[in-house]
């Protein structure tokens, strides 16, 4: 599977149908049919079966899929079965959020530290982490063999701080910053603007409901 080439699409879809499967376990639905999940979804099924489709199907003509087997499957894909050492830099209003939120630990994205510059927020305690001084990453990055770093710093501090980091063996970078950030490195950058997805609803409020 590793070595099939999967449509970007298609992976965003999967945390979508992560969720949804989650939601049947929680109301003990034990078997679904790829047009009961169309229906909750919003997604046709035969894009639904075409999307399993690409890891080896899962389902069955006719039974339709195990739920539980099916969200156990996809979170592996995902890899929601292992466990990732992530840092924060940058604990302002975002990072600070991001450090309080408590459901990315359940997935497999364990929060180790969190590092700033400013001297008013440095030793800090956010949840049950120390805020750390900046200086201190390279030591910590290396000894915790840290594996995702979340950015939430000034779009000046990005593409320096984003490469300092990739070069201690950082692998993945998740940029809140508004910088479209790329890593002439073997690094996996996943760019989050939040605003860009308030603004396309504000088109779609705009264009459905035209203010005079």
């Amino acid at each position: 599977m590793a070595s099939k080439k999967i449509s970007m699409a298609v992976i965003k879809r999967l945390p979508r149908y992560h969720r949804y499967l989650n939601y049947l376990l929680e109301l003990g639905i034990k078997r679904v049919s790829s047009k009961e999940l169309s229906t909750r979804m919003g997604i046709t099924a035969s894009q639904i079966r075409q999307d399993l489709n690409c890891f080896g199907g899962f389902g069955q003509q006719g039974y339709g899929y195990n739920v539980e087997s099916l969200y156990t499957e996809i979170g592996n894909i995902l890899g929601i079965n292992k466990t990732f050492n992530c840092i924060i830099v940058g604990a302002g209003n975002m990072g600070q959020a991001l450090a309080n939120y408590g459901n990315f630990e359940k997935r497999g994205f364990k929060i180790i530290g969190v590092f700033d510059v400013s001297p008013d927020i440095i030793g800090r305690k956010i949840k049950d982490l120390e805020v750390r001084s900046l200086n201190e990453i390279d030591d910590f990055v290396v000894l915790n063999k840290v594996d995702i770093a979340m950015l939430c710093v000034p779009y000046r501090e990005t593409a320096a701080l984003a490469d300092r980091i990739a070069k201690l063996g950082v692998r993945g970078l998740w940029n809140f910053s508004p910088m479209d950030l790329k890593i002439p490195y073997d690094v996996i950058v996943e760019n989050v603007h939040l605003s860009d997805s308030l603004m396309v609803l504000g088109y779609k409020l705009n264009d459905r409901f035209p203010r005079e």
